[in-house]
């Protein structure tokens, strides 16, 4: 534990599985954050939650643990639709508040989270976990320290097969669908290694007749005459990949999201050699890091310390615009 700073006692908001499965178990092995509650709208599922991951407290309804004085911040894995309302609530309630991406069902809604957590005097961030992994901050260097030249394009796939009727994800009422789930990340990786906004976008999808949701989403986002492209999919063979394209070389960063707790990743830099048959390439091994477990003690530092989020909440409503201007395009 970092010394003088205690944990942020933190609650979570509902037994979903992103919670209970990986940002829970996560946060037990932080240095800043301690999980001390879960709460359900079904007392029993609370209950099951608290013994299995070992919490001192369970609460069969949202608002009695936002009631809790002791919590500082919550951790809000709720479905889409829900973010506004119990974000808000959390933030009513004097809670920090680390939101799952996207932040809102859309850029209004976004803006009203921000406002009611400012006016709360509360901190929001998105959960965007990826980008505080060293995999990425090391992707970061290489491109902003010109080590493959001028950077020209990016190309992003991100794909599972899921075509459960009673998945959350494939409820289009609730927030479902690939362009919400996945493909937020790949213009979020998009914008942040061009580090602007894209000035067009032009875009493509399919929905499922029966679902409703977009299970097929491609788009193509202009950074003035810079491209990036990304193709996101629901009902496709499970894959996710990131190709950064430079003047003077190129990268791979593998596994780029789902990046395991345990193992060694890697950034492949191509350069030079005889390609693309026999080209020169710089493996960069990352160390094992948990993402979860980083995002929370990130978080959990600028509370202890009032210091901004590393990642500005600004960015979620930027990330949904982009959102919004495909699904327009798509379908316009």
């Amino acid at each position: 534990m970092e010394e003088s700073l205690d944990p942020v006692l933190w609650g979570v908001l509902s037994t979903a599985r992103i919670g209970t499965e990986r940002v829970i178990p996560a946060m037990a092995s932080s240095e800043l954050s301690r999980v001390v509650a879960i709460a359900s709208r079904d007392p029993e599922r609370a209950a099951e939650a608290k013994v299995a991951l070992g919490l001192e407290r369970a609460y069969g309804s949202y608002e009695e643990m936002l009631a809790d004085p002791e919590i500082e911040a919550v951790y809000n894995p709720l479905p889409n639709h829900l973010h506004l309302e119990w974000t808000v609530a959390a933030a009513e309630a004097g809670k920090h508040v680390l939101c799952e991406k996207p932040l809102a069902m859309s850029s209004a809604e976004a803006r009203t989270m921000i406002e009611s957590c400012e006016r709360a005097g509360v901190k929001l961030m998105e959960a965007f976990m990826y980008r505080l992994h060293p995999l990425w901050t090391e992707t970061k260097r290489i491109v902003d320290e010109g080590e493959i030249g001028e950077l020209q394009a990016i190309q992003v796939a991100f794909s599972y097969f899921n075509d459960d009727p009673t998945n959350i994800r494939n409820i289009p009422e609730v927030g479902g669908g690939a362009l919400y789930d996945i493909g937020c990340y790949a213009i979020s990786a998009s914008r942040f290694l061009f580090g602007s906004e894209p000035t067009q976008v032009k875009a493509v999808l399919r929905r499922d007749v029966s679902l409703g949701t977009d299970v097929v989403t491609g788009g193509l986002l202009d950074f003035d005459g810079r491209i990036a492209g990304f193709v996101c999919s629901t009902q496709a063979e499970p894959d996710q990949r990131v190709d950064v394209y430079g003047t003077k070389g190129r990268l791979t960063v593998e596994i780029p999201f789902n990046i395991p707790p345990d193992r060694v990743t890697r950034i492949l830099r191509f350069a030079g050699g005889t390609p693309p048959t026999d080209p020169h390439v710089v493996v960069h091994e990352i160390a094992p890091a948990d993402q979860y477990a980083l995002q929370a003690d990130a978080f959990s530092r600028a509370i202890r310390n009032d210091t901004p989020v590393p990642t500005p909440v600004e960015d979620a409503v930027a990330n949904l615009e982009v959102i919004e201007a495909i699904f327009a395009d798509a379908t316009g």
